[in-house]
């Protein structure tokens, strides 16, 4: 382990079929007033809507809503919820949906009460976290991001065409997550997939990062192998349980902070998928698939060892006469057939992005960089060879 570090957690999980049960347990730990968020109305079709809100009645809660969060939550929703969390002096903010949804909780609970734009402080010059910090649970329904167990949170500012992410710290992950694998049978399939290629791209930028050869690599490698093997039984059967229990487990333990410990984490792909997000408005892990393939090829050099590692230990290529380049690039095409697999949009074309659009999300990217630091013009190529 080549850098020192410090772990914390305090996120409390309640996973499996019986885990809603559980939510009323955490609830009594909070005052009466809570803001229930979530999304654009499928867990209102799905019932899951019904279920929390009957638990919240029992447990005499007065609930406030704010329903309609986006895909790639907006600022100005945001906004709305810190606004609504003042005027009803919410005690709670329970987020009920996918990582969106809990992003956009976190983002409320550190804005209600800032001092200051928000947007500037925290998304953009990364401050810390002043004023009160109102608490967020979640029940998840659709596994990918890890919201769940962590203080990330991406929010779209449409007014300047900006999509950024940030980490909080620990005094704004989730203070409960509720876990029900049999909640993710309710979204499309399309978001299914796109979820799964969130979990494995969130496992490549900590895996691809210079760090080489510690203790948490082989943890990176056995998720990446599950998540290939229960990802194929999903597509077969999207209510085969145990594969969707895996899926979501490992897509917790993907951006928990565990599988980052002691490495120096890559996040290039991420970099520039949220500016072709807030360009399109795509699924995010749909961009993340149609962007991998070229920007490994373009950087895999610089770590061409951990590329050919990668080839044999995640996808069980025999590597034997190789050489280390032809090994690595037998690793990123085998990834590229399994996102084809997943069935995952082919270019960027498929995803809204229009020729146009391309040199401005590349010299509106922010860098990040493991094994490469890419400027635009390296960020440009790689959009290019994705549309």
């Amino acid at each position: 382990m080549k850098y020192d570090f410090t772990y914390y957690n305090p996120t409390k999980i309640h996973f499996g079929k019986d885990a809603l049960n559980k939510l009323a347990g955490e609830l009594a730990a909070y005052g009466e007033n809570v803001l229930l968020v979530y999304g654009k109305g499928s867990v209102k079709r799905t019932g899951i809507y019904d279920k929390v809100v009957k638990i919240l009645a029992d447990a005499n809660k007065r609930v406030t809503e704010l329903e309609g969060i986006k895909p790639n939550p907006s600022y100005s929703q945001v906004l709305e919820g810190a606004r609504l969390v003042r005027e009803n002096k919410v005690d709670l903010i329970l987020a009920v949906g996918g990582g969106s949804v809990i992003d956009c909780a976190k983002g409320i609970s550190v804005s209600a009460y800032c001092d200051g734009d928000p947007w500037t402080k925290y998304w953009i010059n990364f401050e810390d976290v002043t004023g009160t910090i109102v608490p967020v649970g979640s029940v998840l329904t659709m596994a990918g991001t890890g919201s769940e167990m962590n203080g990330g949170s991406v929010i779209t500012n449409e007014d300047v065409m900006l999509k950024n992410g940030r980490v909080f710290p620990s005094s704004v992950y989730p203070k409960f997550s509720i876990l029900d694998p049999e909640f993710t049978y309710t979204v499309p399939k399309y978001q299914m997939i796109s979820g799964i290629f969130d979990t494995m791209s969130h496992l490549m930028e900590q895996y691809f990062s210079g760090d080489d050869d510690n203790v948490t690599d082989y943890l990176l490698e056995g998720l990446m192998r599950s998540l290939i093997v229960s990802a194929r039984k999903a597509c077969d059967n999207p209510t085969d349980y145990e594969a969707r229990s895996n899926i979501m487990w490992a897509a917790t333990l993907g951006l928990n902070t565990l599988t980052g410990v002691s490495k120096t984490q890559d996040w290039e792909v991420h970099m520039i998928e949220h500016q072709v997000g807030a360009y399109t408005d795509c699924a995010h892990g749909a961009a993340l698939g149609v962007i991998s393939v070229p920007y490994y090829k373009y950087i895999y050099k610089y770590g061409v060892q951990k590329f050919k590692r990668f080839a044999e230990n995640v996808f069980d290529i025999d590597t034997a006469g190789m050489s280390d380049d032809e090994a690595a690039l037998k690793g990123i095409d085998a990834l590229g057939a399994f996102i084809k697999e997943l069935g995952i949009p082919e270019n960027l074309r498929a995803l809204g992005v229009t020729e146009d659009m391309l040199k401005p999300i590349a010299d509106s990217a922010v860098t990040g960089g493991g094994y490469y630091k890419m400027e635009a013009e390296d960020i440009l190529k790689v959009l290019k060879a994705a549309f």
